[in-house]
């Protein structure tokens, strides 16, 4: 049951930090499309960076929970 339990709270520690990514990826996202006019190349060169990051780690985080969550299902 100890399992079940730390599979449980991995999936629910994962959701948080999906969500916190998800936002913050939309947030990039509308501030590039706000201000690439008037911002200068670097800063919307690091922009197009972090999304590109922040989005691999929204990638990998869906990932991981959908092999907890599969792993859940055989607990």
């Amino acid at each position: 049951m100890a399992e079940l339990d730390r599979v449980k709270e991995r999936i629910g520690w994962l959701k948080v930090v999906f969500a916190i990514l998800m936002a913050t990826d939309i947030t990039l996202l509308g501030w590039l499309a706000q201000n690439y006019n008037v911002a200068s190349d670097f800063q919307s060169l690091m922009a197009f960076v972090a999304v590109i990051v922040v989005t691999a780690g929204v990638v990998w985080i869906n990932r991981v929970a959908f092999i907890l969550i599969d792993k859940l299902g055989e607990l």
